[in-house]
C-alpha cells in the first residue's frame, strides 16, 4: 500500500523536503503500525523542517513529531486494530519516521490510547505543546502551587506551549499573567483566560540585579534567556518555575541568590522521554482540565503540503495557537 508523506532529503548539507508518494514496505520497524489522521506543528518541528541543529542524522527522513490515529495492524497484546492512538516525544520525527505522513511504525510503548472523550483531532490541537503544558502544571502542583497564592505567569503565552498553559491553568481558577511581544493578541489571551497582559520587554532586559519584589506565585516559563532570569529574580518565596522552552536562548544569566533566600525552585520539564505512566496521567489531564472550546478560535488545520511553508513560520514567531496538519487533506 503506497501512502502520501513530507521527505525530507539532503544533498550538499541543505535539506530540502516536498510530499511524496512513498511504499508500506518503506516505513521503519515497529510492532504497531497507525494510519494517521492529524499531526501538527511544534518548533522543533520548524528545526527539523529547515535541517537545524542536526537533529536528524539519517536522510531521507519523515519528519513530525506528533501524530494521532487508528491503529491498522499491531504485533502487541497493548493494541488492536480499531484502536484510537497518540504519540509525541521518544525522538520520532528526528531518530525515527513521523506523523508528517498518512502512515507510521512505531513501537507500542511509545503510544498512548486516546482519552476518552477527545478526538484525534484535538488530540493534535494539543500536541506535543499542550502536552508540554500539562507536565508544566503537574509539576507546578506537586511543589505546592494553589489557585490562592497568586498570579502564575505563562511567558510566551501567544504560542503553542503557552495558549494551552493559560487555558489550562484559568479554568482550574488561577489567576494567570499572559507575556507576549504581540500586543494584538491580547484579546485572544484574555478570551483564553488571562486576567493580565504582561509585555514581553518587560523581562527580555537583563536583570539589574539578583532579586527583583515578590510577583509571581510561580510561572511556566517556554523562553528562557533573559526572560526566565527576570522571572526567577520576581517569584514568591518558595515559588516555582516549569522551564519548558528556550525561544529566547539557552543561555540565562541568572543567580544563585533568589534560590538561597526565597527557597525558590527551577523545574525542568522533559516530554521527550517522559514516563509512560506519567505521559497517560497527564493526556488523562488534559481530556479533564484543557477548554477545548476556548482554543478552537486560535486552531488552524491546514493540508500536509502548507507544513513546508509553516516551518519557517514558526521559527520566527509567527505561528499564533495552534496548527493542526490534516495529513489526508
Amino acid at each position: 500500500m503506497s501512502f502520501k508523506a513530507i521527505l525530507l532529503e539532503e544533498r550538499d548539507g541543505k535539506v530540502s523536503g516536498a510530499v511524496k508518494t512513498l511504499e508500506e514496505s518503506a516505513l521503519p520497524q515497529g510492532e504497531v503500525t497507525v494510519g494517521v489522521h492529524y499531526s501538527t506543528l511544534n518548533y522543533k518541528d520548524g528545526m527539523i523542517l529547515g535541517g537545524i541543529g542536526r537533529l536528524v542524522r539519517q536522510y531521507p527522513h519523515v519528519p513530525g513529531v506528533d501524530f494521532a490515529g487508528t491503529v491498522e495492524a499491531s504485533a502487541s497484546p497493548k493494541f488492536k486494530p480499531g484502536d484510537k492512538v497518540v504519540l509525541t516525544g521518544w525522538r520520532v520525527g528526528e531518530n525515527q519516521w513521523g506523523g508528517y505522513a498518512q502512515r507510521a511504525r512505531v513501537k507500542a510503548d511509545w503510544l498512548v490510547p486516546l482519552p476518552k472523550g477527545m478526538t484525534t483531532l484535538q488530540a493534535m490541537a494539543v500536541g506535543t505543546a499542550g502536552f508540554t503544558s500539562m507536565l508544566a502544571i503537574m509539576a507546578l502542583e506537586e511543589h505546592g502551587l494553589a489557585p490562592d497564592q497568586g498570579e502564575v505567569l505563562v511567558t510566551g503565552a501567544a504560542g503553542g506551549v503557552g495558549s494551552v498553559a493559560v487555558a489550562i491553568l484559568a479554568k482550574l481558577g488561577y489567576q494567570v499573567a499572559a507575556s507576549t511581544g504581540r500586543p494584538a493578541l491580547e484579546d485572544y489571551l484574555k478570551g483564553l483566560g488571562a486576567s493580565t497582559i504582561v509585555p514581553r520587554a518587560e523581562l527580555a532586559e537583563k536583570p539589574s540585579r539578583p532579586l527583583s519584589s515578590e510577583r509571581w506565585a510561580g510561572a511556566v516559563d517556554a523562553v528562557g534567556g533573559n526572560t526566565l532570569a527576570n522571572t526567577l529574580a520576581q517569584l514568591k518565596y518558595h515559588g516555582s518555575v516549569a522551564a519548558c522552552g528556550l525561544a529566547g536562548g539557552a543561555d540565562f544569566p541568572a543567580s544563585v541568590i533568589p534560590f538561597l533566600l526565597r527557597g525558590i525552585n527551577l523545574l525542568g520539564i522533559d516530554s521527550v522521554m517522559c514516563a509512560q505512566d506519567r505521559r497517560a496521567a497527564a493526556w488523562q489531564r488534559l481530556a479533564r482540565d484543557l477548554p477545548f472550546a476556548k482554543l478552537e478560535s486560535g486552531i488552524r488545520k491546514v493540508p500536509l503540503a502548507d507544513v513546508l511553508a509553516l516551518g519557517p513560520q514558526i521559527l520566527k514567531g509567527q505561528v499564533q495557537g495552534r496548527v493542526v496538519v490534516d495529513v489526508n487533506g
